[in-house]
């Protein structure tokens, strides 16, 4: 048996490869690009959802706090509804309108068919390059290509001049948590309360960054 959430909030990530998926192919094999309008569909249809056996707890300490992964039994699924990665959402305080329009990125296999993708948005204002979404298809999990996807955003990054990368996650997406982690990311704040009047109550959004040098 498993947990199923069904939510509308926005973390989802790179996840280790479903059981059975075939052996890794190096990112390379992948085309990374500034999305097309054609894409869009593909875009739309990808799937976010995944399963894990942990979530992150913070623990409190005398100078701060610390995230403590913990098991979960039977393991969680989580299942996003369809989203717009240009719908433009909520990247944590830059309220002053300076944001430019969302930029997405794909990555497409050597047949052409979208493997992922990430959209991201520069706010000038602190120099930061928001990460808004980023999603790997099921099939192409563990092959790089969250990683390429990511590695496109911080070049892009550096090109407007941003200072960090940044972005939110749910502290139940502890497979995009490691993944993060693995891309140089670390915590840098959370908010107990982002997801209040969600079907995510209860989680924590957590918020990461990684400087663009």
């Amino acid at each position: 048996m498993e947990h199923t959430i069904r939510t509308g909030t926005p973390a989802s990530a790179p996840s280790p490869a479903p059981a059975g998926t075939p052996a890794s192919a190096p990112a390379s094999a992948y085309v990374f690009r500034v999305a097309r309008p054609e894409d869009g569909d593909a875009i739309g249809a990808v799937d976010g959802s995944f399963t894990t056996g942990t979530v992150f707890e913070v623990a409190a300490r005398e100078d701060g706090f610390a995230l403590r992964e913990v098991a979960v039994e039977p393991p969680l699924t989580k299942v996003f509804p369809d989203d717009d990665p240009e719908d433009g959402e909520d990247d944590g305080g830059d309220g002053d309108g300076d944001a430019d329009e969302p930029r997405v990125f794909v990555a497409a296999d050597a047949d052409g068919v979208l493997a992922g993708y990430a959209a991201v948005s520069y706010s000038a204002w602190n120099r930061r390059l928001v990460v808004e979404d980023i999603e790997v298809v099921p099939a192409h999990r563990g092959r790089g290509v969250g990683r390429g996807l990511m590695e496109r955003a911080a070049a892009y990054a550096r090109e407007c001049g941003a200072a960090h990368l940044w972005l939110e996650v749910s502290n139940v997406n502890a497979p995009a948590v490691r993944a993060y982690r693995r891309m140089g990311f670390t915590l840098c704040g959370l908010d107990t309360t982002l997801y209040d009047g969600t079907a995510s109550r209860g989680e924590f959004a957590l918020y990461m960054s990684r400087p663009c040098s």
